[in-house]
């Protein structure tokens, strides 16, 4: 454990599975909020969203909504048919780009793809403005994956004033907003012309969302700013998120060309020949290819500082923390530390043979989603288009870099924000599967 003194915060550093299972199972309840600072406030809409918004009734009754409502099991077999047709457009894409022998910019599909499944997900296909919206949301997530002067000096007039980058948030989110709020008028008025969905088996999110707008038992509004939040939240979570490990998938994949000759082995003899677009239901046998995406999500963590607050002081490995300390559980640290990993710095799926970690919270050298009150609701969503993705990818296509370039020669570095990604997109030649012998 580590203090640090950020500007006027007091933060400590968690860094060994021991201490993030005191900080994430024993002491759960007294780490459930997360550290309120300038930004966070503007990007959580004041606390009215889910992922920042502070420990208490709020939160318990917007998490139950996202999970009994949103990530029901009724949206899940809604996701079974949006997420194969998104697929096959990003199939056809690859297909026109490999028979011209065009590089693809891997980095920039895949972001797209995300961005396109979570609009099916929560508008039923593509919105008004969409284009507009990811660009500021890219904006919001940028500048809160940095370091702004307000958040480390929040009692300071002086760096309120010099804080373009709260200021430039702001903006943006109050351009979100305004996109979704027209969205929103447009869905009521179509709804009140009886063009809406016939029945809550049809329902996109939002629809949902404005269901429980006229549901008293929440115990709070579910106001026009209050869906705007859930849905930023929704957005970020699952299209940087997902569009990030994906690219870091094929990354990796490229890099190690028997690793990726492997998992498409599997696929391809699991699978039989000649299928088209292939669906989560097919994925059951595919055990190659989930420690291959574990793998990654290990060396490529989503986030690889998880932030919380304490509620009250407590003790934490001996120490004393007073209540308002910030904790910040570095799981990059812990998924590299070679006490818990053999070659931590190697890419290895293999090391997730015959052994029972996964990524749901329960293993704490391992926890890519967080783990406790606060681990990631939306972690079966993301991880169902990360594995129809990939298989798809690997299935159909064989991959290489442009040029003839060696796989060593593939930059790996890294630039920050909410997530860490790759410094320079990943562009890769596709070679329909059969015909690597004929390039």
């Amino acid at each position: 454990m580590m203090h640090l003194k950020l500007g006027e915060v007091d933060a400590v550093v968690v860094s060994s599975a021991e201490a993030v299972a005191q900080v994430m199972k024993t002491n759960d309840l007294t780490f459930a909020t997360r550290p309120g600072t300038p930004t966070q406030d503007i990007a959580g809409c004041g606390g009215r969203g889910i992922i920042f918004a502070p420990y208490g009734d709020h939160w318990r009754q917007m998490r139950k909504v996202c999970i009994v409502e949103l990530l029901s099991s009724m949206q899940v077999r809604r996701m079974e048919s949006i997420r194969p047709e998104e697929v096959g457009n990003l199939l056809a894409d690859i297909a026109t780009a490999a028979a011209a022998r065009n590089s693809i910019n891997i980095s920039e599909k895949m972001m797209e793809l995300s961005n396109n499944v979570v609009s099916q997900a929560v508008f039923g296909g593509r919105f008004t403005q969409q284009d507009e919206y990811i660009h500021e949301l890219d904006v919001v997530l940028t500048l809160l994956g940095g370091f702004c002067l307000v958040d480390l000096f929040p009692s300071s007039r002086l760096a309120r004033w010099l804080s373009f980058g709260a200021r430039r948030m702001k903006k943006s989110y109050g351009r979100m907003q305004r996109i979704i709020a027209d969205v929103i008028e447009e869905r009521k008025a179509a709804r009140a012309a009886g063009d809406g969905a016939s029945s809550t088996d049809d329902e996109d999110l939002l629809d949902v969302l404005l269901r429980l707008q006229n549901d008293d038992s929440l115990g709070f509004p579910l106001t026009t700013k209050s869906i705007c939040a859930v849905l930023f939240d929704i957005f970020s979570g699952a299209t940087d998120t997902t569009g990030t490990i994906l690219e870091w998938a094929m990354s990796e994949l490229v890099r190690h060309p028997e690793t990726m000759f492997k998992a498409q082995l599997e696929i391809r003899k699991v699978l039989g020949q000649d299928r088209t677009i292939i669906k989560n239901s097919d994925l059951g046998n595919l055990h190659y290819m989930r420690m291959v995406i574990k793998e990654v999500l290990r060396l490529h963590l989503p986030a690889p500082l998880i932030p919380r607050m304490a509620r009250m002081d407590c003790k934490i490995m001996r120490y004393e923390l007073l209540k308002g300390t910030t904790i910040l559980i570095n799981v990059f640290a812990v998924s590299r530390d070679p006490k818990y990993w053999k070659h931590p710095e190697a890419f290895l799926p293999e090391r997730f043979e015959n052994n029972n970690l996964d990524y749901n919270g329960t293993h704490f050298e391992f926890t890519p989603f967080g783990a406790g009150r606060r681990q990631c609701p939306g972690m079966l969503f993301g991880a169902s288009t990360l594995e129809i993705t990939l298989a798809n990818l690997l299935y159909h296509f064989d991959w290489v870099l442009p040029g003839g370039a060696s796989p060593e020669s593939l930059d790996m570095s890294e630039k920050f924000g909410m997530t860490v990604g790759r410094s320079s997109d990943l562009q890769l030649i596709a070679i329909p599967r059969g015909c690597i012998k004929h390039m």
